[in-house]
């Protein structure tokens, strides 16, 4: 039973029905035709030659198609890994030299370490440790810095790499006069044919058409590398078995990087394919550490083979859900699909005009700025808009890197600050009833001048037990001398640490001293207990704990507790409209 949740192939191979053959092999072959040629765009994004983008198409595919627990997402080179490969990999060597070849190899190797460790270890849950909006902002401000970059394949222009989203732009305008305008048309068609091919049905190649059209335009119009840039020879072979050199200098020099890619990477996975397991809830179920697992050994096994690091692609996944894919032998199709092109096709591609993979890039990351989201936190949330904003302004100004450490801080310092300065409710008593809700979201509650109830919504610990006691003043000086019950509904309380306890101690210490009564209601057992052990429920307080809130009252009316009530008459009244 372990073995089949660490390797899922052995729990949906043995079970598998001959109706799933025709639409494993419908999706794989078209996820394998996408893959051609998007393996060698996404290449030229990570500023590797475009072989090494058929080669992370390869064995990454099937080891997921083991390992994975998602039947319908279609792992292999993705845009945004592509980029920050060229990122991380391009400030250190010179892109283009068996340097950087090696290194973005070794990198991938890295990224996958780092997942498997994660999945191994049940560390899943840090990518929530990265807010969606934070993802949101960077990830459409990293598509267009990608889309950006082509402009230099469709305007065949010199655009150098590592340059910010403005230079990239001015550098385009500077090069007007310089403009190859067939390489500009041929692009253009491209993306045309692209988006045509989509409207009409998302299952049409339209990249391959694409691919199709650019090299007979270029055979037709006798295009040579002096007219506009070729991809050139592909050698027309498989990768190599070859094991990934790794220092401890270059391994200082990735890991930062490496780590943010695996978790970004992962993060954009799980989302696809959730969203795809969604549509097939009965037939499987994700498990968020085995994928890490098996993203991770993806990477690390692809890397053997030469490939780049590889994540779950929402467009490939799209299609191949839509084409009728059950089972990973879909996967497992589309990598045998790009050996046969790595063996047979690639003589054909040494006409391929590079405008037609720019346009494949421009088309494929447009999905990728993410309108709907700022739409949406425009109603609903605007301090999480303004997270998105500052990342994908952060990220298009200052950069890639510093993007993914904004987008990081952001994060955390919002995890941070609603930790340390949760939500505090004043209860009231609804009219003829024994239930109690915020006094600022409902009218007409019952309110004594006597008592006052709240509600502490989170685990109190060492860095909010400050702003509780804090908060806990304030109320209790717009009470003023006429309270005489303050009732802590800790409902919401799962957690005390020993600053907390101290600070309970402390507000029960200081109000009884005064002459108020402190009253707990709703304690859960681990907090209960973690007062006992600090004395908190001893003879003195062990008449304060109660079920409920009206509990607490009623008990205080009737002085069941340890200091008599002065002048209850109009908590008697009070309780008594309660009671109705």
């Amino acid at each position: 039973m372990k073995l089949k949740k660490f390797v899922p192939i052995l729990d949906w191979l043995p079970n598998y029905k001959k109706s799933y053959l025709k639409g494993d092999i419908s999706a794989g072959l078209t996820v394998g035709v996408m893959l051609i040629p998007q393996g060698m765009a996404y290449a030229l994004i990570a500023g590797l030659p475009p072989q090494y983008g058929l080669f992370t198409a390869m064995v990454p595919l099937i080891i997921y198609a083991i390992f994975g627990t998602s039947r319908q997402l279609a792992v292999g080179p993705v845009a945004l890994v592509s980029l920050l490969t060229a990122t991380a990999v391009g400030q250190l060597v010179e892109p283009g030299s068996n340097a950087y070849i090696e290194m973005a190899i070794t990198l991938a190797l890295m990224v996958g370490l780092i997942e498997f460790g994660m999945g191994i270890f049940r560390l899943g849950y840090l990518v929530n440790f990265l807010s969606h909006p934070v993802i949101s902002g960077f990830t459409s401000a990293a598509a267009i810095i990608i889309g950006l970059s082509q402009l230099k394949h469709i305007l065949g222009i010199n655009i150098p790499r590592g340059l910010k989203v403005h230079e990239i732009i001015i550098t385009a305008f500077q090069q007007s006069d310089s403009i190859n305008w067939t390489s500009f048309w041929i692009g253009i068609v491209g993306i045309g044919v692209i988006i045509a091919s989509k409207k009409i049905n998302r299952a049409i190649p339209g990249s391959l058409l694409a691919v199709i059209f650019g090299i007979i335009i270029a055979r037709i119009l006798h295009l040579g590398p002096d007219d506009v840039k070729l991809v050139g020879a592909i050698p027309n072979e498989l990768p190599t078995f070859k094991v990934p050199q790794i220092n401890w200098a270059t391994f200082k020099d990735l890991f930062p990087l490496a780590a943010a890619l695996a978790l970004v990477g992962f993060m954009e996975s799980i989302a696809v394919a959730k969203s795809l397991q969604a549509k097939h809830k009965k037939e499987y179920k994700i498990d968020s550490n085995q994928e890490l697992i098996a993203l991770g050994l993806a990477s690390i096994g692809g890397s053997f083979f030469q490939s780049y690091t590889v994540e779950g692609g929402f467009g490939r996944s799209a299609v191949n859900d839509q084409a009728g894919a059950k089972t990973g032998i879909a996967a497992i199709i589309s990598s045998i699909m790009v050996v046969f092109a790595l063996l047979f096709l690639t003589p054909y591609f040494y006409d391929l005009p590079k405008a037609i993979l720019g346009s494949i890039i421009m088309v494929a990351v447009i999905g990728l700025i993410d309108i709907h989201e700022v739409k949406v936190l425009w109603k609903q949330n605007r301090r999480d808009l303004a997270m998105l904003i500052v990342t994908f302004l952060g990220t298009l100004i200052l950069g890639v890197e510093e993007g993914i450490g904004l987008g990081v801080i952001l994060s955390l310092a919002m995890v941070i600050y609603r930790t340390t300065r949760p939500h505090v409710a004043v209860l009231g008593n609804v009219p003829g009833t024994h239930f109690y809700r915020n006094v600022e979201r409902f009218n007409g509650l019952n309110v004594s001048d006597e008592v006052l109830i709240i509600r502490f919504d989170a685990q109190l610990y060492f860095a909010n037990s400050t702003f509780f006691k804090e908060q806990l003043e304030e109320l209790t000086a717009d009470k003023g001398d006429k309270l005489k019950l303050i009732v802590l509904n800790a409902e919401s309380i799962n957690y005390l640490d020993s600053s907390a306890v101290h600070a309970i101690k402390d507000v029960v210490e200081e109000y009884q001293a005064k002459g108020i009564e402190i009253a707990f209601s709703g304690v859960k057992g681990p907090v209960r207990d973690a007062m006992a052990k600090a004395d908190i429920l001893t003879e003195s307080y062990g008449k304060h704990f109660f079920m409920s809130v009206q509990e607490a009252v009623d008990c205080y009316v009737s002085s069941c507790m340890t200091t008599p009530k002065e002048d209850g008459a109009n908590l008697e009244d009070y309780i008594m409209q309660s009671n109705k």
